[in-house]
C-alpha cells in the first residue's frame, strides 16, 4: 500500500518564497555584462555579428529545413522511403521555423514603424 506524505503549508510557503527570490534575482540581473570599451576603439565585426548577418543565417537555415522537408516528402511520394514519421517531423520543423521567422520579421517591421512615427 502506498503511503501519502503530507507536506506542511509552512514548508511549501518557504519553498515558494525561495523560488520567487531566485526568479527575482534572475530578472534583476543584467542581460549582458557591461562593456568597458574606450570610445576610440572599434569593435570587431567577427566578435559581434550584425543583425543582418544573423537574419541572413536564419533565413538560410529555414530554407534548409524547407528543402529537407520537401526532399523527404518527395521520397515518400516516389516510394523511395517509408519514413513517414520523419517526413512529417521535418515538415513540422520547417513550418515552425518559418512561422518564427515571420514573427521576427513582423516585430522588426513594427519596431521600424514605431520609430518612423515618433516625432523629433
Amino acid at each position: 500500500m502506498n503511503t501519502l506524505t503530507i507536506t506542511p503549508a509552512s514548508t511549501m510557503q518557504t519553498q515558494m518564497l525561495q523560488d520567487m527570490t531566485q526568479m527575482r534575482a534572475v530578472a534583476d540581473a543584467p542581460v549582458l555584462p557591461a562593456a568597458h570599451a574606450n570610445i576610440g576603439e572599434s569593435t570587431s565585426s567577427a566578435a559581434t555579428p550584425s543583425f543582418s548577418h544573423i537574419m541572413s543565417a536564419s533565413l538560410h537555415r529555414v530554407d534548409g529545413y524547407e528543402h529537407t522537408a520537401q526532399v523527404r516528402q518527395n521520397a515518400i511520394d516516389m516510394g523511395k522511403s517509408d519514413d513517414l514519421a520523419g517526413a512529417m517531423i521535418a515538415s513540422q520543423q520547417a513550418s515552425l521555423s518559418f512561422s518564427a521567422l515571420v514573427q521576427v520579421r513582423n516585430k522588426v517591421a513594427s519596431g521600424i514603424n514605431d520609430l518612423m512615427s515618433m516625432s523629433i
